[in-house]
């Protein structure tokens, strides 16, 4: 598996979420340029899973658009991956994840 989530993006709609199961996962939301604007996870107390997590944001999008997936049984190491490597990116994390502690997150080894 590539360190970047590379799926293609769906549009942020109730017919694509109605898609997604009720999986456990990560996922992306990104406005209309496909910038990634937060990371999430459905955890194993997300209420439905992906599914759930995502009709959250379609009530309250914060300029989210577009959005893509991944199911994961190990969602929480996948979910710190995509973190370190957006920041590793960027020099920062997505505007979305404020509630992330940087200092706890770690880094990407350089290959």
């Amino acid at each position: 598996m590539a360190v970047r989530m590379s799926k293609p993006w769906l549009a942020l709609d109730e017919d694509n979420v109605n898609r997604v199961t009720s999986h456990l996962g990560v996922y992306q939301l990104a406005g209309d340029d496909e910038a990634i604007v937060y990371i999430g996870v459905a955890g194993g107390r997300s209420t439905h899973g992906l599914k759930g997590e995502l009709r959250a944001h379609l009530a309250n999008p914060a300029g989210a658009t577009r959005f893509r997936y991944e199911i994961n049984m190990s969602y929480r190491s996948r979910h710190f991956e995509l973190l370190q490597a957006y920041q590793h990116d960027h020099g920062r994390l997505p505007a979305g994840n404020t509630d992330v502690d940087v200092e706890r997150l770690g880094r990407l080894r350089p290959s």
